[in-house]
Order: C-alpha cells, then sequence, then structure tokens
C-alpha cells in the first residue's frame, strides 16, 4: 500500500479482490426480500403502550401530539397479524420504568428528563409496571408465544435478553416497528445493526410526536444502520 495515498483513497486492485472475496464467503442479504425472509426474521414492536400512545397517557398529557401513534397501533394490528401467519418470530419489547419511586431510573435520566421535558418521571410517573400507562395500548398485545422483553432504558439490547432470544432462534433480521421513531426505535435499530443483525425499519409502522422527528430518523437510518420499508412491501415479501 502506498503510505502516502490519504484516507479515503480508491483501493487497489488486490484490496478490492479481498473485498470480493469477504462478500462471497459472507454471502450478504441483498434485497428486502432476502432479508425479511420469515426463516430468519424477527418483528420488533416497541413501546406500543398506553403512556406513549394513548390520548390518556403520559406523553399526551405533557402536550405532545400522539395521533400518529394512535393510527400507527392501528396499523400494527393487521401487520403483526401478517407476521405470525407467515412464521415471522414476534418479540414485544415494553418499557418499565417505575418512575413512581425511580427505582429504575438514574441521576443522569431524571436530570435530562428535567431540564428538557419537565414534569417526565417526576410530576407524572411513566410507564409504571401494572398501571395504566404501562400496559399495551389496545389491541396491539402480545399472543402467549410471543417473547416478551422489558426494557429499562431506551434499547431493547441493553441489559435484556432479546439478542440472546434472537440468536437463539437464528435470527438475522430485525424488522422494528412502534415508537417512537427517532428515540426508543431508533436506539434499538442503531444497537441492533451495531451486534450484526440486518436492520429494516418499517416507515408506517413506527410513530414519533412529530413529522419532522419521524423523518429525520428514517433519513439516519436508511443512510446507516439499516433499510426502510413499508408494511405493504415487507409483507409482499413475506407472501413471495
Amino acid at each position: 500500500m502506498d503510505p502516502t495515498r490519504g484516507p479515503g483513497h480508491d483501493r487497489t486492485d488486490g484490496e478490492a479482490r479481498r473485498v470480493a472475496e469477504r462478500l462471497s464467503r459472507v454471502q450478504p442479504l441483498w434485497s428486502l426480500a432476502e432479508k425479511v425472509a420469515p426463516a430468519h426474521t424477527a418483528l420488533a414492536v416497541v413501546d406500543v403502550q398506553n403512556d406513549f400512545c394513548s390520548p390518556e397517557g403520559m406523553m399526551s398529557a405533557e402536550g405532545l401530539d400522539v395521533s400518529a401513534a394512535v393510527v400507527t397501533a392501528e396499523r400494527l394490528e393487521g401487520f403483526i397479524g401478517s407476521a405470525r401467519r407467515a412464521g415471522v418470530l414476534v418479540v414485544f419489547v415494553r418499557s418499565v420504568l417505575s418512575s413512581d419511586d425511580n427505582r429504575y431510573l438514574s441521576d443522569v435520566i431524571l436530570e435530562q428528563a428535567t431540564r428538557r421535558r419537565a414534569g417526565s418521571y417526576t410530576l407524572r410517573p411513566v410507564c409504571v409496571d401494572g398501571s395504566f400507562g404501562g400496559d399495551y395500548y389496545g389491541n396491539v398485545r402480545p399472543a402467549p408465544a410471543d417473547p416478551v422483553v422489558t426494557k429499562h432504558r431506551y434499547s431493547a439490547f441493553l441489559r435484556t435478553d432479546l439478542e440472546t432470544i434472537l440468536r437463539t432462534a437464528g435470527i438475522r433480521t430485525v424488522v422494528l416497528s412502534g415508537v417512537a421513531t427517532n428515540v426508543c426505535v431508533e436506539t434499538t435499530a442503531r444497537d441492533a445493526f451495531m451486534r450484526d443483525f440486518y436492520v429494516v425499519l418499517c416507515s408506517d409502522g413506527t410513530a414519533a410526536y412529530s413529522d419532522a422527528e419521524h423523518e429525520a430518523t428514517l433519513t439516519t437510518i436508511d443512510r446507516f444502520f439499516g433499510q426502510i420499508a413499508s408494511i405493504a412491501e415487507i409483507t409482499d415479501a413475506w407472501k413471495s
């Protein structure tokens, strides 16, 4: 290698051949249909809970617009059914924060919430286990056979058994749905990619509290961490 070449130089012929050989050995999944093949795909349903989705939940009480979450939850009912019929593993992810006594909340999280979102966690409990706010929203609920992952931070991988569940089932691709697109869904997508899972983020199966936040995440994920696809595109791939 020429040591005078700076970062970003084109590969030499030898380097290019080694990359091509590596790709031929690992056999990447190039197309959406390959990525979401039911045998190695899991659908993660993230934080579809009353505090995040319901007009009577905490986010709505803070003045955030939950209308997109409500509509998305309605879409997810059919999407989850399609996944189960196709033989896709459906994993429910829920937040349990127990912010009535702050047992899961650090000083860092409390400071951020107090500084940027006055009332969260301190004046208004969020996703307390066994409460209305912590319950699943509407009919988006796990079936008896669906694994349920309980998290206490934004990422569904952080200090949970999600990766063990996925590896044991032979999963290569995680399809992400739920709320909020730009917070827990995005953090989980990034962590999935960094753990060498293919990521497909469902554009109309996720929701944020503003269009700008939702679209910003779609742009970031599509460029750096995974592929964006609609419910229709994914379900069509499952039928093919």
